[in-house]
């Protein structure tokens, strides 16, 4: 019985991805708005485990902003409220962006600082570069954005969902957007391929701020361990730029900030580089979700005391997906340290 129900849950899930995409487009933005914002004012209310992780996470961000300040259940829930209709918002608008002109994409994007400047100099270089995000704002319309603007087609790493239908639909749709999409699992090892893409020059993007396969990095975040993904591995291997990068919703429009380059230390084994990169790019992240705290859609455990307890292989699938998730630090053979 429960796998009948399990399959019937997956069979279903398919189906509401397939509608989102073929009928919530159709719809005026104004109606399906309504729709997403009462489901997420739904699920806020019945405070789910989904919803309690998230607040457990937006709690570790006011308390670090506040640190002389006792942070009080209604400031965290009002937050928390914000957050997710924010997610809502990014649903939204993935299942509206193939239906999204190029130029609204392009137009409503609003940079902070000169990294965009820097990003598009490493390419015409020839220089590999790896974008690193926390899950912030919609990163999918961030992707569309940088192909508009000349970067060309990016690779990035999805995760295996279930059903096995939503992930191979979310696959079909990055790559109308452009994207070149490897596979968590199931398809080997990604990180040689992203390697050779680096090494000639390409971009690649990933979200990082959360250990996907268990194999990434102890970083310290809002004052206390978390583990996020070993993306600079990818850096220390090949040599490309490793640029933190923030997106977040600026009114009707998005927002975005391209951090400083984290450069490769010059001295210590490749362990030790890849651990002073990965708590560098903690801190970055940390940076830039205090500042849009809202806008961090984080329903799933990071922190260090929140995993334990947890058993190795316990964490399933998610279902939604988020693009781009992390890939596992593996070591090519004869790469040294």
């Amino acid at each position: 019985m429960a796998v009948l129900s399990r399959r019937l849950s997956e069979r279903l899930t398919g189906v509401a991805y397939q509608l989102g995409w073929k009928v919530i487009c159709r719809f005026p933005r104004s109606w399906a708005w309504r729709i997403f914002s009462e489901v997420a004012d739904i699920a806020w209310r019945r405070q789910g485990p989904k919803v309690q992780v998230l607040e457990a996470n937006l709690r570790r961000v006011l308390n670090w902003k506040n640190s002389t300040v006792e942070v009080d259940g209604k400031e965290l829930r009002v937050l928390s409220r914000a957050a997710l209709q924010s997610y809502a918002r990014y649903w939204l608008e993935v299942f509206r962006l193939p239906v999204t002109p190029t130029e609204r994409l392009v137009t409503g994007m609003h940079f902070q600082g000169p990294g965009e400047e820097a990003l598009f100099s490493c390419l015409k270089a020839g220089r590999g570069v790896i974008i690193a995000l926390p899950h912030m704002g919609n990163f999918e319309q961030a992707g569309a954005w940088v192909i508009a603007r000349g970067a060309g087609k990016f690779t990035t790493v999805q995760e295996r969902l279930r059903p096995e239908s939503v992930y191979e639909s979310f696959v079909r749709f990055r790559q109308t957007l452009g994207f070149e999409v490897l596979p968590l699992t199931g398809g080997g090892s990604p990180f040689g391929t992203l390697a050779q893409r680096l090494r000639a020059g390409g971009l690649v993007c990933l979200v990082s701020d959360r250990d996907l396969k268990e194999s990434g990095v102890e970083v310290e975040m809002f004052g206390e361990k978390a583990r996020i993904a070993a993306t600079a591995a990818l850096a220390v291997h090949t040599g490309a730029a490793l640029l933190p990068t923030a997106t977040w919703f600026d009114g009707d429009d998005w927002g975005a900030r391209i951090y400083d380059e984290i450069p490769v230390p010059e001295s210590g084994t490749r362990a030790e580089k890849v651990a002073a990169m990965s708590q560098e790019l903690g801190r970055v992240f940390a940076e830039a979700i205090a500042e849009h705290p809202q806008d961090w859609h984080m329903l799933q455990r990071v922190f260090t005391a929140d995993l334990d307890g947890v058993a190795p292989g316990g964490r399933p699938p998610q279902t939604p997906p988020i693009l781009g998730e992390n890939l596992p630090p593996q070591t090519p053979p004869g790469s040294g340290s």
